[in-house]
């Protein structure tokens, strides 16, 4: 077979991919008797044996291959070191893969070489990270929601249930990985922020899984420590950031064909938050105290109590909404709020979705939830105290206006 313009090409590729990971190994081979048995020349070499092979002859590979098995296998019974690993002899054989890949499609060899490359350099730093900084319930955490989004929610059906008045299980299992995903985001964020952002980052953090309690127990810790009043001020303003960044997940996952309409309520009400949120750190003093010790990832009890809650929600504001008409879903709704604003705007949106409400009569129970929501977070920040239940309960009030102004400018 003559050698083409496209083959040299590959080969060319295959023999950079053979130095860019054979750098790496040279550099950790040693030297002396001990030393590895594989450097910068013999992975380029095996890589352009590869490609030269399928070049040639396809059932060259095969003889190549072989060869390269055995001078790994013969290297490694060899090896006298206290903790002989297999990282040389793999990345040897994939060394070969890529040249022989390198003929027909050389961008992809030339891609995975780099993606190799860097995870042998990376070596240190992935060690420390796999053994000192995650912790063994993050990894759990991790294997659960890797769990609930690869495993359990291609299994659910995606259509109405009948038992959950035609609420889609999958939709609902979706907005509980959401919900755990962001949750997620948070932790990684409070254990990334440092000292000075500690406590900020824990209220927005907290106000994922429960805003109320998490203004009710910075206001605690205000009562505590007066100092951090301005910190604890600010923890408090932020967890109810998320209250709303989370009813915006809501809003997209459960009705995502009503944003249109439901937009300047939400944004009007998220700006709000994040300004005055903004604002709260302004002037922060730098004795905010240090970052929690890493724990759990997210609440998975939380999340899914939030899946039971919102389908009994939904479930009876549906049956209500068919006996007594909206009045029902008004009521239902605000008294919901009370103890969960997002279960509450879930069951809502879902009889939006499902065109048993209007949108203008789904968009009034949500704000009506989000009232009795912020009489809620209201009464919870009076445990910390006059001055911290002044400013927080000022800018609750400032958010409230926000959500309502848009309802009320742009009625029909």
């Amino acid at each position: 077979m003559l050698l083409t313009t496209a083959a040299l090409t590959g080969m060319a590729v295959a023999t950079g991919c053979g130095l860019l990971i054979g750098i790496d190994r040279e550099r950790r081979k040693g030297s002396g008797p001990a030393r590895a048995y594989a450097g910068v020349r013999s992975f380029a070499l095996v890589s352009f044996t590869g490609a030269l092979a399928q070049a040639l002859d396809g059932a060259l590979v095969l003889v190549a291959g072989l060869l390269v098995v055995a001078l790994s296998v013969v290297a490694y019974w060899r090896d006298r070191s206290p903790a002989p690993g297999v990282t040389t002899e793999l990345a040897l054989f994939l060394s070969f893969l890529l040249g022989v890949a390198a003929i027909d499609n050389p961008r992809v060899a030339a891609g995975a070489a780099v993606v190799v490359a860097a995870l042998l350099y990376l070596r240190g730093p992935l060690h420390h990270f796999a053994r000192t900084t995650l912790t063994g319930p993050e990894v759990r955490d991790g294997l659960f929601f890797a769990g609930a989004a690869l495993v359990v929610r291609p299994l659910l059906p995606d259509a109405g249930s009948a038992w959950l008045l035609g609420v889609n299980p999958k939709t609902l299992w979706s907005l509980v990985i959401l919900i755990m995903g962001i949750q997620a985001a948070a932790h990684i964020g409070l254990r990334l922020a440092g000292p000075r952002l500690g406590l900020a980052m824990s209220g927005f953090a907290g106000g994922f899984v429960s805003s109320v309690a998490t203004i009710a127990a910075m206001g605690a810790r205000c009562r505590k420590e007066p100092d951090l009043r301005q910190a604890c001020v600010a923890a408090a303003l932020l967890s109810n950031v998320a209250t709303f960044a989370l009813l915006w997940v809501i809003a997209i996952t459960v009705a995502p064909a009503y944003l249109r309409q439901l937009a300047p309520v939400l944004a009007s009400a998220l700006c709000a938050a994040l300004a005055l949120g903004a604002l709260s750190l302004v002037g922060q003093k730098g004795g905010a105290p240090g970052t929690p010790a890493p724990g759990r990832v997210f609440d998975i009890r939380q999340a899914a109590l939030f899946a039971l809650l919102l389908s009994a929600a939904t479930s009876v504001l549906a049956w209500l909404n068919a006996q007594f008409g909206s009045g029902a879903l008004f009521s239902g709704t605000a008294l919901a709020g009370f103890f969960d604003l997002h279960a509450a705007a879930g069951s809502a949106l879902s009889l939006l979705a499902g065109a048993a409400a209007t949108p203008r009569a789904a968009l009034l129970a949500v704000l009506l939830g989000i009232t009795t929501n912020m009489i809620s977070k209201a009464a919870g920040a009076l445990a910390g105290g006059r001055q911290f239940a002044v400013r927080v309960n000022a800018s609750l009030a400032l958010v409230l206006l926000a959500a309502w102004l848009p309802f009320w400018l742009l009625a029909p």
